[in-house]
């Protein structure tokens, strides 16, 4: 009985520290309204699992709902499900992980304003990935390697370059924004008021 309170205890003291070290990383409660904006974290940690097709179908649509300059909207999703080019364009990839990557008319780095709205659909899918229980990461690294080796494979519209993309996939069970996230300035470091 006595190793059981114990054990009790150590298991509440664990959870307190947890709780505490979320809050002091910058995280929300997740019953705040913008959980999902503040707690979000780039995933690591990949299994083998089937994105649904109707989550994607939501994803998606959150990329095409993204803000956009003057209602442009600028952006072109190549949706890549196969895994053998998904691993070209992301060496760790998985199967059943999907990649969008997002395109648009130009260069990819002279286009300021294309790309910032592509910018702004590629959050918009990584966040709306989370929502629905799914990990996800935004990568631009890859983007060279697409746009001069891979533009024809993934059939991207003629005159548009890739500027980024979202993966989406299952998680490992137990990985979570603590353990996950990349450390994060403070909000003091980064704002100032006048």
């Amino acid at each position: 009985m006595k190793k059981k309170i114990i054990f009790a205890f150590l298991a509440a003291m664990v959870c307190a520290g947890t709780v505490f070290s979320q809050q002091g990383a910058g995280f929300v409660d997740n019953s705040s309204p913008v959980a999902n904006i503040i707690n979000h974290f780039g995933s690591r940690n990949y299994i083998t699992g089937e994105v649904s097709r109707a989550d994607l179908d939501l994803i998606l649509r959150a990329g095409t709902r993204s803000p956009s300059a003057n209602n442009r909207q600028p952006w072109h999703f190549t949706v890549v499900q196969s895994p053998a080019l998904a691993r070209q364009i992301v060496s760790g990839a998985v199967d059943g992980n999907v990649l969008i990557v997002v395109s648009t008319a130009g260069d990819g780095k002279t286009n300021g304003s294309q790309i910032l709205d592509c910018g702004l659909a590629v959050q918009c899918m990584y966040l709306a990935a989370q929502s629905l229980g799914y990990g996800s990461r935004i990568y631009t690294g890859p983007m060279d390697n697409i746009n001069n080796n891979l533009k024809s494979a993934l059939s991207l519209p003629s005159g548009h370059s890739a500027v980024a993309l979202v993966r989406v996939g299952r998680l490992q069970a137990g990985t979570d924004a603590v353990s996950s996230a990349s450390p994060r300035k403070a909000v003091s470091e980064n704002v100032n008021y006048k």
